[in-house]
């Protein structure tokens, strides 16, 4: 009698319990789509289950799109097994004023990118740009070819004078280039560095789109 009492109640409980157990996970997964929908646009909730690779952790979960995710594992992966600081993967495309650059940057080993301080080479790229006249006058001629006349007007510059006064450390980096007739044209194969680097500078006053692992130690 016992027996067949203790056999009933543990089939009730084994069965309640995985009824428990199924209502939560359907609640856990209504709460975790709730909160996708909030989330911006590129932002995942952890799942718990990344691996590491070497000395870099997997985020398998950064982006929705399975090519754009099998990308990133591949990087992942390359600078794991290869020791690196990190590598990166960009492309883009951009058109103003019937002229347009598309490209593409695979596997960018980061290390490369930070030796560009070390010699010195970041730092004159960014005097040669750190100045508000030279960053319009680039901006402007990125939408459309120019004389210096109409990089004047559309620059707010005083005289012809003030503009070629900008446009020179801008020649001599190779960044434009006088065309015939006068018109002046952002370098083709610039085009790309110059979008690179403003999308740069949108991600360190936008961390919307990135994961962090960086650990704060107290000292």
């Amino acid at each position: 009698m016992n027996m067949e009492f203790e056999k009933n109640f543990d089939e009730t409980f084994s069965n309640e319990f995985e009824k428990e157990f199924e209502n939560l996970k359907g609640e856990v997964a209504s709460l975790k789509k709730m909160i996708e929908q909030v989330l911006p646009q590129g932002v995942t909730i952890p799942t718990g289950e990344n691996k590491t690779v070497g000395h870099i952790t997997k985020m398998d979960n950064m982006h929705p799109d399975t090519n754009i995710q099998g990308c990133l594992n591949l990087l992942e992966d390359m600078a794991g097994e290869n020791g690196q600081t990190g590598a990166i993967t960009y492309m883009g495309v951009f058109a103003s004023g019937e002229r347009q650059s598309t490209w593409v940057r695979a596997g960018v080993n980061t290390d490369s990118l930070l030796k560009l301080v070390s010699d010195n080479v970041a730092q004159k790229v960014l005097a040669c740009i750190g100045n508000s006249d030279r960053l319009k006058i680039l901006m402007a001629l990125l939408k459309k070819p120019m004389t210096v006349a109409e990089i004047v007007a559309e620059c707010g510059l005083n005289t012809t004078g003030q503009a070629y006064h900008h446009m020179k450390p801008l020649q001599a980096a190779d960044l434009i280039a006088e065309e015939a007739k006068g018109t002046y044209v952002v370098q083709p194969y610039k085009v790309q560095g110059i979008i690179m680097l403003l999308a740069g500078i949108c991600d360190m006053v936008d961390e919307t789109y990135s994961q962090s692992n960086w650990d704060s130690q107290e000292e």
